[in-house]
């Protein structure tokens, strides 16, 4: 147990147990140390005699039984009725190190006792017998090991009493375990409360995998349950819960801050009162002796509600475990406050970080990166770069439920490798997907503007008034927002170093547009009395170029859908460049016509000019469609090889 920070919190109630153990502990290996003391004296006094070793003895007790020999096989006498010894310093020191941990042990279950004992063992110290130097009376050691007459009192009188009082108190410690967790002392009131905390904790605790930690510990001290659970394996890392009828109070230390305020955030649909993130210092504890304190109080009416709260703190400990190693590593792929955002995701989804750090992590993520993407994603590239913020965050949460089911059904790590590169490659095919998406936009853009200059030809052929200004400024709009579309377009496929392909569809489309910006430009010049045998015909090729708008549009949509391995998306999609070549021959075929009629007429100068110029215009826009459509072809081709 990590006593040092659980009684800086003052919960030195449920040390008892782990301090009695200790204390037992220290017994064994004091009675070995002072006995090698009293056989370091007598082979000084009789060096002829064999020594015992004490072997078995310091094994037994978790002493090196090399050092006991070493120090009994060289004692020797110096001056007059001294002894000296190697590391004879070192062993008073651990002598002395081990009656203060039997005191602690005991002064933990009896203060009184403990305090007499601490008395004791400094008038000890006062009289000179636990001099930690190189040399020691013969008579301090009798004075030290013997059992002192009535009235006067030794070392060794001290720690026999020390092992009785131990023993009594380990007897009052008897334990047992609950659903996991080690207990004693509990009234039956007290089952419930941790058979719930236990509940919460086992149904997560899978998800820590190879990860030591989540070891709790309960006892009744003081008139109310205490359940300790020491979390993973940094020192100042714990959780105190005292539970007192239906009243729970948590006490949360931890070295990270934003670790500290991802476990508040946890119990959310709980009304439970939070105070501290206070910086508290400890010798030992932390980087730099500090960690932070939180306090949560969760009062409520009823035990169901209690053990409810109980069960969710036991659960969410395990998302605790490693959690600023997996912040630190998620944070190079995100934003920092998207790299807390999945993992609190994580935890609510009860998937965790540990199975994704277990099974290589950052490795996982460069490994995909370089295996599906090494073009698309640079070296040291963020993900929410390359891919979006939302698709990113997507991508890495999908990686850490793939990791943690991948382990907990016993799969290999290439499957999860494997899983998470195809994940990735569909991210960036989105990605392709959401460029395409305003490619489209472009091209609905250009149907409008086909649109308009036929309604304009219409009303001239119906003879019904045409205004040439509102069809300028209009279509002028169109140009403008569709040049913000392919400029914005651009500059995504610079950033996201997305296909090549897709900026030169891009460029088609604007071209496209672009004509047919100038074909409404020269559609608002025409004469109001233009021959109706001419607006016929440019009905006719609008009607054309207006096909070929609907056919890139259903092409690009069909395209979209191509890397979700949709067959028939991509028959529409390839079908749709075809049609789009017939489109163009089609134009090329109206817009001859057109210029035949014009110059057979003998219509005047303006009219020739507008009717010849309107037809080219439109029918070069028809001709950008079908380079688009070639260029759509490619782009479907590496999809459909992929």
């Amino acid at each position: 147990m990590k006593t040092h920070i659980i009684e800086e919190l003052g919960q030195g109630g449920i040390l008892l147990p782990a301090l009695v153990a200790e204390g037992l502990a220290a017994n064994d290996r004091i009675k070995v140390r002072m006995s090698a003391l009293q056989a370091a004296a007598q082979h000084a006094q009789e060096p002829g005699r064999p020594a015992s070793d004490l072997g078995i003895e310091s094994q037994t007790a978790g002493i090196a039984p090399a050092a006991i020999a070493t120090l009994i096989g060289g004692a020797h006498l110096v001056g007059h009725g001294r002894l000296a010894a190697p590391e004879l310093a070192k062993l008073m020191q651990e002598i002395a190190d081990d009656a203060a941990t039997m005191i602690r042990a005991v002064g933990a279950g009896a203060a009184s006792e403990g305090e007499r004992a601490q008395a004791r063992l400094e008038a000890i110290r006062a009289a000179g017998l636990l001099e930690s130097t190189g040399e020691i009376a013969m008579s301090h050691i009798a004075r030290l090991t013997g059992v002192a007459d009535a009235g006067g009192d030794s070392l060794h009188r001290l720690v026999m009493d020390l092992h009785k009082q131990l023993n009594r108190l380990a007897t009052a410690c008897a334990e047992e375990t609950l659903d996991g967790a080690h207990v004693f002392g509990l009234h039956s009131e007290d089952r419930t409360a941790v058979a719930a905390f236990m509940k919460g904790l086992n149904a997560t605790r899978g998800l820590k995998f190879n990860h030591p930690g989540l070891d709790t510990m309960a006892t009744r001290t003081e008139g109310r349950l205490l359940i300790q659970n020491d979390i993973g394996t940094t020192d100042a890392h714990v959780v105190v819960i005292a539970v007192k009828k239906n009243a729970v109070t948590v006490t949360y230390t931890d070295v990270h801050l934003a670790r500290a305020k991802f476990f508040i955030s946890l119990f959310d649909k709980f009304e439970a009162s939070w105070s501290g993130l206070d910086r508290h210092t400890a010798t030992g504890l932390g980087e730099d002796n500090s960690f932070y304190l939180v306090t949560g109080q969760y009062q409520t009416g009823h035990a169901a509600d209690r053990n409810e709260f109980l069960a969710a703190v036991g659960a969410a400990l395990v998302f605790l475990i490693d959690w600023n190693k997996a912040r630190k590593l998620l944070r190079s792929w995100v934003a920092k406050e998207d790299a807390v955002h999945i993992l609190e995701w994580a935890a609510r989804q009860r998937i965790g970080h540990r199975g994704f750090l277990e099974l290589g992590g950052n490795d996982l993520l460069g490994s995909a990166v370089r295996n599906a993407a090494p073009a698309r994603i640079g070296f040291g590239e963020r993900l929410d770069q390359a891919l979006g913020r939302s698709p990113a965050i997507d991508f890495l949460k999908a990686s850490l439920r793939a990791s943690t089911e991948a382990l907990l059904a016993g799969r290999s790590v290439r499957t999860v490798r494997d899983q998470i590169e195809a994940d990735l490659m569909r991210h960036l095919d989105r990605v392709d997907g959401a460029l395409l998406a305003a490619v489209l936009r472009q091209i609905g853009l250009a149907h409008d503007l086909v649109a308009a200059i036929s309604r304009h030809i219409a009303a001239l052929r119906a003879g019904q008034p045409a205004d040439a200004a509102l069809l300028t400024q209009h279509c002028g709009m169109i140009e403008q927002k569709a040049d913000r579309i392919a400029f914005e377009g651009r500059n995504e496929v610079d950033r996201l170093n997305a296909r090549p392909l897709i900026g030169q569809l891009i460029d088609r489309a604007e071209e496209a547009v672009d004509e047919l910006e100038q074909a409404a430009f020269i559609a608002s010049l025409m004469p109001g009395r233009t021959d109706p045998s001419l607006l016929a015909a440019l009905a006719e090729l609008c009607a054309v170029a207006a096909t070929a708008t609907e056919v890139a549009a259903s092409g690009v949509a069909a395209a979209i859908d191509v890397p979700e391995g949709r067959h028939a998306d991509s028959e529409d999609a390839l079908s749709a460049v075809t049609r789009l070549i017939d489109a163009e021959h089609a134009a090329d075929s109206r817009e001859r016509a057109t210029t035949a009629l014009v110059f057979c007429g003998g219509f005047d100068v303006a009219t020739s000019l507008s009717v010849i110029e309107l037809a080219r215009a439109v029918e070069r826009a028809t001709d950008r469609f079908a380079s688009f459509g070639h260029l759509l072809r490619r782009h479907i081709m590496i999809d459909l090889a992929a």
